[in-house]
Formats: C-alpha cells, structure tokens, sequence
C-alpha cells in the first residue's frame, strides 16, 4: 500500500463544508482527513507540505469533444490565426511542410480546426481564398462551433458538390452569386457531403489526439470528460486505447443519434456500451446518448419559438423536425438504461427536449436518469423550473456568458438584444433547484475551467468589460462555480454510484484532486485564469505536476 499525506494545505470540500488541512491516500483512495490523517500516517508515507495550497476535488467536464480537439494538434494551426490571410498562410505552410506520400494517397488530405467564424461577413469563406494556397490538395476546415466547415474547390470536386446539388437533408450549401457553391457547408447534412469521401485518421494519428487531449485537460485540474459525440469509430479507439492501458483520464462516452439512421443506430448502440462494459476499465463507461435538437445560433440554425431579427433561416432548425420523431428516439434510447443527454440552443430546442424528456419519464416510470440538456442558451420564461421538476441537469458553459466578439458580431444581432440578454441564466437554474453542471464543448471553446469559472462569477470579458458585468443577476458565486465544475459534474456522470466516488473529498472517496497555487475564492475574476495548477491527481497518482 502506497501512502501520501497532503499537509498544511486548504482542503475545501464544497460550499457551506468546513475545509480540512491535511488529506491521507491509501493507494487511489483518499483514506482520512486532519487528525486522523495525520495519525494514519507512518514512517513510509511519502509527505507533501502543500504550503498553504488550494485542494479540491478535481474537476469535470461535461460536454466536450476530447478528440475533435486532440486532432486539431494534427493539422494546420488555424485556431490562433487572426484573419482569412492568416488562416490561408497556415494552410499553405502544412501543406508545404507536409506533402502528400506517395505510399499514401489519403495523406493528401489536409484536415484542420478550427478557425474563427466571425472573420467572414455572415461567417461565409469562399473555396477560392483557400484555393490561393493550396489548389490540387482537398483541405476541410472545421469552424469553431464544428457545425460548419470551410474546403476548396478541390473538396468541393471530390464530393461532387455543384450548383445543382440541392441542400441536403439538415443542411445548406451556401452559393455565390454565380450561382457556384460556396466553399462553406452548414451543418451535418451538408459536412457529411464531403466527409463521407474523406478518409478517416489513422488508428496511430487517432490515438495520439487521444493522448493529447489527456494532456490538455490534465495541465488544466480535469480528470472526466464527457465525449459528447462519439462515433462507432470513436469507440475502437476508446477501446483501444484501454486495451494498451494507456486511457489518460476517465472518459464517458455518448453515442451520437441521427435522426437519418436511428433505428438501425440503437441496436449498434448497445452492443457497443456491452464491449465498453466487457473491457472493464475504471476510467471508460458508455452509458450515454447524444441527441441534438437544433444547430447554433450563430449560423441561424438554433430553434427559436420566435424568428430570427434577419429572417434568413426564419425560427432556426429542428434537427429531428418539429413532431414526434425526437420524442420517440428519446423514449427509446431511456427504455434501454442510457442517459439522454440532448444538445439544444434555442428556446424552441430547448421546450422540445424537455417535452422528449417528460415522454420518456412518463412511458417508462421512475429511476435515476439524470438527463441532461447541454448548452441551454435560450429558455422561455415558462420552462425554466421544468429542468428541476423533471431532475434534468442543465450542463452550461460558463464561458458563452461574455459579451465577447462572438457574441456582439454574431450572436446579439440574429437574436436582437431583449432575447440576447435572457442567455446562459446560470444564476436562475441554480435558484430554480435544478442541477447545475458546468462544461466547456472544448475545442469549441477553451477547456480550461480557470477560464470558465472566471466568466461565471463576472459576466465579464477578459478585458474587464462591461464593468458591472452582462446581466450580472445571473453570476454566480465562486463557491458554486467551483461546485458545478466537480461535485455537479460528477453527479451529471453517476459517479456516486461507483464503490469510489469521485468529485468529492471525503474517505472513501477516489484521490482525484487538483492542487491550485492559491485559494480562488479569495482572488479577483480576472485573476482566476493565471492560478496555477501546481497538480492533478487521478486515482491517487499525480498524473501532472508543474
């Protein structure tokens, strides 16, 4: 057996909990806390003198895309360009530092992500920019929100998209005034046009983003992740990854429902969650369904009970249409023991997830569920005290809630600003009695939940802005902002249910902590991005020490 003993520390255990100083780990288990840890202690215990650093249990988070953002390490770095030129030099330099092999005639691919939607008028890049740069090479580029993507005419090409190719089922190909298309694909209809000739990530290049997205949360204090969109292909990597021991945090992994092929989804489904059962690795379960009920806001594909201040898309998109058919897959997916967790942005996304949610509860009976409607930027007045009357976890990310350039350029205008500002009511759902758990849809946004917290308890930007905060009745404190990062999140995962909870910091419970520089509760919201995480332990293991 394997002791450590953490001293002289701030141990904070949740709000209204009176902190502890000293913590012992027997093994991947936190076995006392104070006197008793102290007196368990024995000569061959390895002893840290925390020094007046912050612990608490390490955080979560609950809708991510871990390996949307590890592959973005495996292609151009367009994420940090600042403009279309800059992101066109990008494409250019990995392309030239990176040839097609001639052994390989799939590396002739460029894949990258995810660039910055509001540096075109009306988020529209043109195949032609990109065209300037690499010209007989297919390149997709995924936007931020990854509900769009960017090619050249190359891609265009290989997909057969032409002016006479229709939109597709739950999508749109924009065109020029030419009449040619564009160059940008809106959502999975038109996405799926070019990706289904596209060649998947080798094995090798999949398991490396996987590594490197347990690096990235890792360094940032997170030790779960909700994969909120996983793939059969997904899954083998999972698993393969397990089978080679070298998972670097706990996943959970959402099987992604499409409303164009569930029927013969759910079966697969299953099956899948039963090799994930099989594989018997405590840091990956399965147990969850994604569902998404509309698009975003920002390209007017968000479902709004009333229209767009443009009009171009008019009330947005229902992804599995405005009847029945989500409602029934959502009864369906519960009936066989999965967690409904349900993508919905607008208010008319976010009433018709709550209405499959209150289906599935009624045809199916009373157990523990705890489903979960992600992202919920939009709720009408009249729905927001169903979320804790049906035991619905609002999974938020705080960092949305900022008047930032997305949301001035993007946002603010398609919503027009009585509706823009009722968005991301953290503060209200939190008084509704619902359960708040915080996420980050990393790589759409920063992972980091130093960054989100920092939002959450502000309203602010980074450059302090406005002063008093956006719609400041909706912060939270930073005791609960700490709350919905890890216990509401662990929660969010059932991870009470296991025989060694984590999210919490009590004996018994599994040595997953993260040890900050300094206690947050006592530093100003613009310094909360800069603590340091001086480590992060998962199971009882420093998996990241700086």
């Amino acid at each position: 057996m394997t002791q450590t003993l953490l001293s002289d520390g701030v141990i904070w255990r949740g709000p209204g909990v009176p902190v502890a100083r000293s913590i012992l780990i027997d093994d991947d288990r936190i076995a006392a806390l104070d006197d008793a840890a102290d007196a368990a202690a024995d000569d061959e215990t390895r002893r840290i003198d925390l020094q007046g650093a912050f612990v608490m249990a390490s955080w979560g988070d609950g809708h991510a895309h871990p390996l949307f953002g590890g592959l973005e390490a495996e292609g151009p770095n367009v994420r940090a360009c600042t403009s279309v030129d800059e992101i066109v030099a990008e494409v250019g330099r990995y392309a030239a530092e990176n040839p097609t092999d001639p052994d390989d005639p799939d590396s002739e691919w460029i894949f990258g992500a995810s660039y910055d939607g509001s540096l075109a008028e009306a988020g529209l890049f043109d195949a032609r920019w990109l065209d300037r740069a690499v010209a007989d090479r297919p390149v997709v580029l995924r936007a931020w929100d990854y509900h769009t993507v960017w090619v050249n005419s190359e891609a265009l090409r290989r997909a057969g998209i032409t002016r006479d190719t229709p939109d597709p089922e739950l999508g749109e190909i924009p065109h020029r005034d030419d009449g040619e298309p564009l160059g940008t694909l809106r959502e999975w209809g038109a996405v799926d046009l070019v990706l289904n000739v596209a060649p998947i990530r080798p094995d090798e290049v999949r398991m490396r983003a996987l590594q490197t997205a347990g690096r990235y949360y890792l360094e940032r204090g997170v030790t779960w992740v909700q994969d909120a969109w996983v793939e059969p292909r997904d899954v083998d990597t999972y698993l393969e990854a397990a089978d080679r021991g070298i998972l670097p945090i706990r996943f959970n992994l959402a099987h992604y429902a499409d409303p164009r092929a569930f029927d013969a989804q759910l079966p697969k489904m299953i099956k899948a969650r039963q090799r994930v059962e099989e594989a018997a690795d405590p840091l990956l379960t399965a147990h969850t369904v994604k569902f998404f009920a509309d698009g975003v806001v920002e390209n007017e594909t968000g479902a709004l009970l009333e229209p767009y201040c443009s009009g171009l898309h008019d009330h947005g998109m229902h992804v599995w249409g405005d009847g029945d058919a989500l409602a029934n897959a959502v009864k369906a997916v519960d009936a066989a023991g999965f967690q409904i967790h349900i993508h919905a942005i607008g208010d008319a996304a976010v009433r018709q997830a709550l209405d499959a949610i209150q289906g599935a509860v009624e045809a199916n009976g009373p157990r523990d569920r705890r489903p979960v409607i992600a992202h919920a930027q939009l709720i009408a007045e009249e729905d927001l005290g169903r979320f804790a009357e049906l035991g619905v976890i609002a999974c938020m990310q705080p960092l949305w809630a900022q008047q930032d350039a997305l949301m001035t350029v993007l946002t603010v205008p398609r919503l027009g600003e009585e509706r823009a500002d009722r968005q991301y009511q953290l503060h209200s759902l939190e008084e509704s009695g619902a359960t708040l758990s915080f996420g980050s849809d990393w790589p759409v946004s920063s992972g980091d939940p130093r960054d989100g917290i920092a939002i959450a308890v502000s309203r602010q930007t980074a450059e302090g802005e406005p002063a008093d905060g956006w719609t400041p009745h909706e912060r939270v404190s930073i005791e609960d902002a700490l709350h919905s990062y890890s216990a509401q999140v662990a929660r969010q995962a059932f991870a009470d249910q296991t025989d060694a909870p984590w999210g919490v910091v009590e004996p018994g419970a599994s040595a997953d902590l993260v040890i900050l520089e300094s206690d947050p509760r006592d530093a100003a919201a613009s310094d909360l991005p800069g603590i340091r995480v001086v480590a992060t332990f998962l199971r009882g293991t420093a998996r990241y020490e700086s």
